[in-house]
């Protein structure tokens, strides 16, 4: 079978897409595309099963009740350079191929993080792991003097245990947790439209939501129609617990007699399937 070309993701294939002030995200390569989903899925059903009339109608169904085996059919793998602090949180994601640059066979260049000034505030009141209000403008810069001080003190050291033929596994210890690290990073697409859900989220820490975003806009260029759905059915939506499904199901009875019409009405205007309108007709009424 001929490999799939998408044009929009080839246009950046090997081309590293900046991120933070050092990073960056590199497409290397991929399999599959929009239309390896639907076909995965008409695999599964075979004959005798009702065909969804197209193939993104059938993605909207898939991404919509979850069926997430048809997506597992596109992979991608990504070059990703990204401080350590930033590498630890992304490796908790585990359904990934990983492979990351080594310190006890590499000499690490003199790359380390520094947030910009608008980064650096205070810990948040109501977060116990997240950011508050900004430093002032002052603090800012004074702070980021200071850990471009340390940063550059840590690999003053580091250079001179190199120097002194201490062993690169023990020498790498001084470093911050800023340091830049390089990974490939290889994923089916299911997995990181997860990897996305999560860390494009506004609770993410701003460091790898900017490396979510940049993955994000690929994803656009790769699979557009999954895209599209995953944003109105999982990154855009909203997950009601059982109690609160209660709760409107209870409005919508108290209101005008007229309410579930008015509300399938709503649904329809906002361009809908009759299909969808029906699932979510037969959930709320």
């Amino acid at each position: 079978m001929p490999r799939s070309v998408v044009p929009a993701l080839d246009d950046i294939l090997d081309i590293p897409q900046p991120v933070l002030d050092q990073g960056f995200v590199t497409v290397i390569d991929y399999m599959g595309d929009d239309a390896a989903v639907p076909a995965a899925a008409r695999l599964s059903y075979q004959k005798g099963t009702r065909k969804v009339s197209t193939d993104k109608g059938l993605i909207d169904y898939l991404m919509r009740h979850r069926h997430t085996s048809p997506f597992e059919m596109c992979e991608i793998k990504l070059h990703i350079r990204l401080p350590i602090f930033v590498a630890r949180q992304w490796i908790r994601h585990r359904m990934a191929n990983v492979n990351e640059m080594s310190g006890r066979y590499s000499e690490l260049p003199r790359e380390f993080y520094i947030p910009e000034p608008e980064h650096i505030a205070e810990q948040s009141a109501s977060n116990k792991q997240g950011r508050g209000q900004p430093l002032s403008a002052g603090d800012q810069e004074r702070f980021r003097a200071r850990m471009t001080d340390a940063g550059h003190a840590a690999f003053d050291l580091y250079d001179e245990m190199l120097e002194a033929n201490v062993a690169r596994e023990l020498s790498r210890v001084v470093l911050p947790l800023s340091t830049y690290t390089e990974m490939f990073w290889k994923i089916d697409l299911h997995n990181l439209l997860h990897f996305l859900a999560l860390r494009m989220d506004s609770h993410a820490q701003y460091e790898i939501r900017a490396y979510a975003d940049v993955i994000g806009d690929i994803v656009s260029r790769w699979v557009p129609d999954v895209w599209d759905a995953f944003a109105r059915y999982r990154r855009n939506a909203v997950l009601l617990s059982a109690p609160a499904m209660d709760a409107v199901r209870a409005v919508l009875a108290k209101g005008a007699e007229d309410a579930p019409a008015a509300l399938e009405a709503e649904l329809e205007a906002r361009g809908l399937s009759k299909r969808e309108i029906r699932e979510v007709m037969e959930k709320l009424v």
